[in-house]
């Protein structure tokens, strides 16, 4: 698959993720819509991966080492974020680590912080 194939792929299924963590939040899912953010974090971070080093990127779903792996500058506001969404990304996958909710505000906060996460990822790739 070409780069820019493989960029696209990861954006398009970023934004559906994102779509889908907006109707789960909404709809009081709180645990599963943070899932779907840290996906879509996740996804737009392996699009950026790709256009950087022109290479597949890693299978892995820590969204700091994708960070470190890129050697993207991103405030310490946003890497707390992204700690905060690792703890929620878990609980799909290891069903033994119960993390706490936070409220349904709270969560929607969060699905905001992801919305501007991405814009920034988007301009990271328009560089």
């Amino acid at each position: 698959m070409k780069i820019e194939q493989q960029i696209d792929y990861w954006l398009s299924s970023a934004k559906d993720d994102l779509d889908t963590a907006e109707l789960l939040i909404g709809s009081g899912k709180i645990m599963h819509g943070l899932f779907f953010c840290h996906l879509s974090i996740e996804k737009s971070f392996k699009a950026v991966y790709v256009k950087i080093k022109k290479s597949i990127p890693p299978k892995t779903h820590n969204l700091i080492y994708l960070i470190d792996k890129m050697s993207l500058n991103i405030n310490e506001s946003d890497e707390e974020f992204l700690g905060v969404l690792m703890k929620y990304q878990l609980e799909g996958r290891y069903p033994d680590y119960n993390p706490s909710l936070p409220s349904k505000e709270k969560a929607k906060e969060y699905f905001d912080k992801t919305k501007e996460l991405l814009k920034w990822l988007k301009n990271q790739l328009s560089k």
